[in-house]
């Protein structure tokens, strides 16, 4: 071979070598590229709120609906039958105990018993002669005591016969507050007829069921707060006054009674209410809205956002780190985090469908999700 045909072959070699490894540069700058793409659209930055998990109050509470009745209360209706003839009250007033409502006709009840009273004082009388003519022995024992026996037989009688005139009178058995009337002047009344509603405002009762997993927050003497829709925003304060000796068996519920002042009447009976029962001393919680946590059948898990460093652009590079944590009580829309996390951890609270362990985010907090302890509706 001549030394030309060796050059030309090394320089066709060098010249094979410069395009194939161009080519396999190419190829691996393609790989690259294509690659950091892919991982680029597989896991870009996602947008979350945040925030900064914080220890707050919690008072042991337990809560609970029933029902406000009275005090006292009842229907007035009349007890024997009758002409109404006075009326001595009006619709919705307020009375005392004994205070004379209504009255039946009595005429024929009361002239009878002037007739009876006239027997009596002839029994007397002849009872007085019989003592005296014994004392002398002009009448036997036995007339005595057939007098004193005359005597108390026509006293008897006067004095059921006053009964039966004061059952048509009608009184009111306590005081409080009545009702609409239901009767008129004039009306003849059967037994048992309804006349007016009578209610005893102050104080007011409110029983309620208590769990049998919660009977130790219900304690004689502890003090409740209530609330009801009828008083959006007034809380009333009272105490419970009486626990049922029993659980019902069908519910393995217990009942408590709650007596509340109401001076102003404003509370009535009927109205449907909630009762918040606090017992023991208040402790420490990390606490975090309850939609943060995502409840799952293998645990609850949290997100929390932890800072790798800064990134090429100078800014903080922020990924996300799911986390097992165990929740406990719930109060309005917060939850408290017994264990799993710690104070002063950023925590994501909106945004976690689009995550997994070590997805970068970035920060929009101008949106939180609820975080209220006693959240009220609001009608729109």
């Amino acid at each position: 071979m001549t030394k030309g045909t060796t050059k030309r072959m090394i320089i066709m070699l060098l010249l094979a070598a410069m395009v194939f490894g161009g080519i396999y540069a190419f190829q691996q700058f393609r790989n690259k590229m294509i690659q950091q793409s892919i991982k680029g659209r597989a896991n870009p930055p996602q947008s979350v709120s945040t925030t900064v998990a914080q220890l707050s109050s919690w008072q042991p509470t337990f809560e609970a609906v029933g029902n406000l009745r009275a005090s006292n209360g009842t229907s007035l209706a009349a007890e024997v039958s009758g002409l109404v003839t006075a009326i001595h009250f009006d619709s919705g007033a307020t009375v005392e105990a004994g205070q004379l409502l209504l009255e039946l006709n009595a005429a024929p009840f009361k002239a009878q018993l002037e007739q009876l009273k006239a027997t009596a004082r002839l029994a007397k009388q002849s009872y007085d002669r019989d003592v005296a003519q014994y004392k002398v022995e002009a009448v036997s024992k036995a007339a005595v005591e057939i007098s004193a026996a005359n005597l108390k037989s026509a006293l008897a009688q006067v004095t059921m016969q006053e009964a039966v005139i004061a059952q048509r009178s009608i009184r009111a058995p306590f005081s409080g507050r009545l009702g609409i009337r239901q009767v008129d002047l004039g009306q003849y009344l059967a037994p048992g007829t309804a006349l007016v509603n009578l209610q005893k405002l102050d104080p007011m009762y409110l029983d309620f069921s208590v769990p049998q997993a919660q009977m130790d927050m219900a304690r004689v003497g502890e003090k409740v707060t209530i609330q009801t829709s009828a008083f959006p925003n007034k809380v009333f304060t009272g105490t419970i006054s009486a626990i049922e000796p029993q659980v019902e068996i069908s519910t393995r519920n217990l009942k408590v009674r709650a007596s509340i002042a109401n001076p102003n009447n404003e509370l009535l009976p009927g109205l449907f209410a909630t009762v918040r029962v606090n017992r023991g001393d208040q402790k420490q919680y990390i606490t975090l809205p309850n939609s943060v946590i995502a409840y799952n059948p293998y645990g609850s898990t949290i997100f929390i956002v932890n800072n790798k460093g800064k990134g090429a652009d100078g800014k903080p590079q922020l990924v996300v780190e799911q986390r097992f944590v165990t929740t406990g009580a719930t109060r309005g829309d917060q939850v408290a985090v017994l264990s799993g996390l710690k104070v002063n951890e950023t925590v994501v609270t909106s945004g976690q469908l689009k995550l997994r362990n070590g997805t970068p985010v970035f920060v929009n907090n101008s949106v939180q999700p609820s975080n209220h302890p006693n959240p009220e509706v609001k009608d729109e």
